[in-house]
């Protein structure tokens, strides 16, 4: 972000207005643009995540990485304002293993793309819940083939069963997140922008 000579602020002027601008990164709605999701590339440009763009702004706030596609919003704070990133690049390179990812919330709404996978309604993370396919209660192990995103409804009316006792159906296997999962999630959401296409398709 660049501003005139004469607003540049001093070293404390600078500090502070960064910490009103963390704030307010932090104090956003529940759903809105800090919630859209940002290309994430390694030092040497290579695609490697997806966060939310309050997450991207942190980064870029804490020097770890820089802007280098925007979104078209600006966060505001008293005496600061910062362009929300659409895609950021780490300064130091990240040796990424090739191995699956860890079994968490975060990755299996990832690899779900936020969406119900019986009914396929999208929705913010927050509305979400997991579902054990085969129920804990009836053996079921909290694995990356049993476990899916799902909405609160299709939760509530699947309950204690097994699929074919509630007549449901998931709409898609699912499989262990791992890097090739990763970089398939990373074009399905960049072929529609050309922001990200130029660093996803080569």
């Amino acid at each position: 972000m660049r501003v005139p000579a004469n607003d540049m602020p001093g070293k404390a002027e600078h500090h502070r207005s960064g910490r009103e601008l963390a704030e307010a990164v932090l104090t956003q709605a529940p759903y809105s643009p800090m919630h859209a999701p940002v290309l994430v590339l390694n030092a040497s440009y290579e695609p490697i995540n997806i966060c939310a763009a309050r997450r991207a702004i942190v980064l870029v706030l804490k020097g770890v990485a820089i802007t280098e596609e925007i979104n078209g919003h600006l966060l505001h704070s008293a005496r600061i304002a910062v362009r929300v990133p659409s895609v950021i690049r780490l300064l130091e390179y990240r040796r990424i293993p090739h191995q699956t990812r860890a079994l968490s919330r975060k990755n299996i709404l990832l690899r779900d793309r936020n969406s119900c996978q019986y009914c396929g309604v999208l929705l913010p993370s927050s509305e979400l819940t997991l579902d054990h396919i085969v129920p804990r209660s009836r053996g079921g192990q909290s694995t990356w083939e049993n476990l899916v995103a799902c909405c609160h409804p299709c939760n509530h009316k699947k309950g204690n069963h097994l699929l074919h006792e509630c007549s449901m159906k998931l709409l898609r296997e699912p499989r262990t997140f791992n890097l090739h999962t990763s970089r398939h999630i990373m074009r399905m959401m960049g072929g529609s922008d050309a922001k990200w296409r130029k660093y996803l398709f080569y």
